[in-house]
């Protein structure tokens, strides 16, 4: 297992733009150190930015996924940061269900308003 990583290396594992990755960096979510122009990500880089791929994979906002990262740094034992994340699970698959319900209510609204079209075409065509 490697100590550190280049930003190409990152972006290759990761299948992100080397961009992506100074936009974390930005956001101050991961923080190599720099050898002049050069930054090398240590392997607590490479794991936060797992988490951050994950997070935004499952729909957590930048702040959701910041917040839940700090947590870590403050307690180490997980239990804070695991209950929240458990807490933020319920919310976005709730989120989620209801989104899927407003989608299921338009592919609804969507065949019957093209019944009517395909009826009102038929009809057209007859005459």
């Amino acid at each position: 297992m490697n100590d550190s990583y280049s930003i190409t290396d990152l972006a290759r594992e990761f299948d992100v733009t080397t961009r992506t990755i100074r936009f974390y960096e930005d956001q101050e979510l991961i923080a190599p150190v720099r050898q002049g122009q050069t930054r090398i990500y240590s392997q607590r880089d490479r794991v936060r930015l797992r988490l951050i791929m994950r997070g935004k994979r499952l729909g957590f906002s930048l702040k959701e996924i910041r917040d839940l990262l700090d947590l870590y740094d403050t307690d180490r034992s997980e239990i804070m940061q695991l209950s929240i994340l458990v807490n933020k699970i319920n919310e976005r698959r709730d989120t989620l269900r209801k989104q899927r319900q407003d989608i299921d209510a338009t592919l609804d609204e969507l065949d019957k308003l093209e019944e009517t079209c395909q009826e009102e075409l038929t009809r057209k065509s007859d005459n």
